[in-house]
């Protein structure tokens, strides 16, 4: 099992007190002969819908000393979590966690955000302190 971030109980929590149910911890996805682990899968009712909403987390602290080297690993991840969820579980929209910090000191450098956009990147922007969901940014409606 790979590990936890640091900030992994502190999205889950955000989370369930944002209304969703957490599904899945280490959210496993197969695709073809390659394994990989999503930290958090979760999925709530909406009040006008019948069918639930679905997501995959991937929570990230960003506390090494290089935070765009954690920038490039986290893009990578994403998107390799969903072309796997593409295939695997279309339904289940991925987000990259962010703490509200890192996303107001670096997340908002222009790169960052053209990057962000050509890749249509899904944030979840917590607080760590009040374990909150600040803000979510949705730039793909589904895994593809």
């Amino acid at each position: 099992m790979a590990a936890k971030d640091r900030f992994h109980d502190v999205v889950k929590s955000a989370l369930i007190k944002d209304g969703w149910t957490i599904t899945h911890e280490q959210f496993q996805i197969d695709y073809g002969d390659v394994q990989m682990q999503i930290d958090l899968g979760a999925e709530r009712l909406l009040a006008a819908e019948l069918n639930g909403e679905k997501i995959a987390v991937e929570v990230k602290s960003f506390i090494a000393p290089s935070t765009i080297y954690e920038f490039h690993t986290a893009l990578g991840q994403f998107l390799n979590y969903r072309s796997a969820l593409r295939v695997n579980e279309p339904e289940r929209i991925p987000y990259l966690s962010v703490p509200s910090e890192i996303f107001e000191e670096f997340f908002r450098r222009r790169f960052i955000q053209e990057v962000i956009q050509e890749h249509k990147l899904n944030l979840l922007i917590y607080n760590v302190e009040q374990e909150v969901i600040v803000t979510w940014i949705k730039l793909s409606n589904t895994a593809k």
